[in-house]
């Protein structure tokens, strides 16, 4: 499946916010609606894991 023209992706590769087609899917996060988004992908990810790990532990401790 191509990728939307529209649609914003962050490359972990060259650590870039790319628009539309680009590198290889495995080596993106995104689709983003929008550049900001997609510029914050890592802080996004370091949020998102934080919160679930946090989960985690409240679930280990019942």
């Amino acid at each position: 499946m191509a990728a939307d023209p529209n649609e914003w992706y962050y490359c972990l590769t060259h650590r870039a916010v790319e628009r539309g087609a680009g590198c290889r899917g495995a080596d993106r996060m995104g689709p983003y609606p929008d550049e900001a988004a997609a510029r914050r992908a890592l802080e996004t990810a370091r949020e998102r894991t934080k919160v679930q790990d946090e989960a985690d532990e409240e679930w280990d401790e019942r």
